[in-house]
């Protein structure tokens, strides 16, 4: 049975936050981006949150909570959007956020803690090596290396340097177990993958060791096209060219631009589909030619712009990834999206063809073991949970693989199957279960049919278990 009020005693003088509001504030993420995890997720809520500032700390954390059968859920800055960062059963927030500090940088490589903010650790090695960090999600200027390395997979600067799961692209973690006496365990090689993008469902990350490349003051540029495969065609053939270095391509369909990215609309025509680019100064120049040569009328170059205009507008990396969608959120809350891969434009021609103007379309070009992608990141004007099954199906029909972001645990959102390796680290890191509950299907319900197309609902979240 668990209990709070003992747990709570043995946490010595650990800062905790329990005001009902703030607590249930903490225990959301941009899980709401979806009308299904909002309708599930709505409710739920931790009963205290915890701030450790060390490592020892948060073995102390983890030690009462095995002692006290109180489910933990880690927490970065909060940026996931798939109800990662939510706590299914209740219990304690592990907030992450006051370990904070950049503990090393080496010319090729940082190490942090798991609460250092992205933007930040780039500061500090700009500042000391002239490097910046390979790539990061859009959510850039709030997000942690700790929440990113347990829920992301990749984000501005994947056209060059692909995912976060690729071998080199995380170079050390220190995890801390959930155990009557915890361990710190250093994983580096292939022992990575056993808690990247696990959610924290098997050991808690609290120090990150990254590569580093070197850092560009990158030049932001639209594109404008009359028409949206055009748009995406160009792109694809920027991200093919070896020597025009950019860490930003992206396609946008009309009317994503002029109805969404309301600060750059003097840009903006009508109409026009655009592609996001962000350039490094060396190449500005072969990519004007690039540019003119694929008949794109540029619409934006951020080093021509005023410095007024550089402080009322975002950096194009915060139109791009899931800024996207959380900007048309704004505007149109019956909007959602979806995470998709069309394997040519042919496939991407034809889904446009069946889906049209339901499904406004946005991809993220990217490179997966070296080869060019387009990832999809299409809106989809919604109305009903079982129009979107019947998207997502027209998809798969199609040859188009979708990546489910409808769903909070780790095995449904893209893998369809169990990862084996994160599921024995679990049994042996978190062996009463303890670590984010009911996100790892394997682990609550080994015998669930992936194949069934029916959802998996977490025990905890039914009203009559909870009762």
């Amino acid at each position: 049975m668990m209990s709070i009020a003992a747990f709570r005693a043995d946490l010595g003088d650990i800062p905790v936050e329990d005001h009902p509001r703030i607590v249930q504030q903490r225990s959301r993420d941009h899980y709401w981006y979806s009308p299904v995890l909002k309708e599930k997720l709505d409710h739920v809520t931790a009963e205290i949150v915890v701030s450790p500032r060390s490592n020892d700390e948060v073995k102390t954390v983890l030690a009462a909570a095995f002692r006290h059968g109180v489910a933990i859920t880690p927490r970065g800055a909060g940026t996931g959007n798939y109800g990662q960062a939510m706590p299914l059963a209740g219990g304690a927030m592990l907030n992450l956020m006051q370990m904070d500090k950049v503990l090393e940088i080496k010319p090729d490589r940082v190490r942090a803690q798991a609460g250092a903010i992205l933007e930040q650790m780039d500061h500090q090695t700009r500042a000391a090596v002239g490097g910046e960090l390979r790539f990061h999600p859009s959510t850039y200027r709030m997000a942690s290396i700790g929440g990113f390395i347990a829920g992301g997979s990749g984000g501005v600067g994947s056209v060059r340097w692909g995912g976060l799961r690729n071998l080199g692209s995380i170079l050390g973690l220190k995890v801390i177990t959930c155990e009557a006496e915890p361990r710190e365990l250093d994983l580096e090689g292939e022992d990575i993958l056993k808690v990247a993008h696990a959610y924290g469902t098997n050991g808690i990350i609290v120090e990150a060791e990254m590569p580093l490349t070197q850092a560009h003051d990158w030049v932001d540029m639209i594109v404008g096209f009359d028409d949206y495969i055009a748009a995406t065609r160009f792109g694809q053939a920027v991200a093919l060219q070896d020597g025009l270095l950019v860490k930003e391509v992206s396609s946008y369909a009309a009317p994503i631009p002029e109805a969404y990215f309301n600060r750059h609309k003097p840009y903006l025509k009508d109409g026009q589909a655009v592609v996001l680019l962000m350039v490094a100064p060396v190449a500005v120049p072969a990519m004007t030619l690039f540019i003119n040569h694929h008949k794109g009328d540029l619409r934006y170059r951020s080093d021509t712009a005023s410095a007024e205009e550089l402080k009322r507008l975002p950096p194009v990396y915060e139109l791009a990834w899931n800024h996207t969608t959380l900007r048309a959120l704004k505007v149109d809350p019956s909007v959602t999206y979806l995470q998709t891969r069309y394997p040519s434009i042919a496939h991407l021609e034809k889904i446009i063809g069946i889906l049209g103007d339901e499904l406004p379309m946005h991809l993220e070009i990217t490179r997966q073991d070296g080869i060019v992608t387009l990832s999809g990141l299409p809106l989809v004007r919604y109305t009903n949970e079982a129009r979107l099954d019947e998207i997502v199906r027209i998809h798969e029909d199609n040859g188009c693989d979708v990546f489910n972001p409808h769903r909070y645990t780790l095995e449904e959102g893209g893998m369809k199957r169990t990862d084996q390796k994160q599921l024995a680290f679990k049994r042996e890191a978190d062996p009463k279960g303890m670590l984010n509950p009911g996100k790892m299907v394997a682990w609550e319900n080994p015998d669930f049919d992936f194949t069934a197309g029916k959802a998996w609902l977490f025990d905890g979240l039914n009203p009559v278990h909870a009762a």
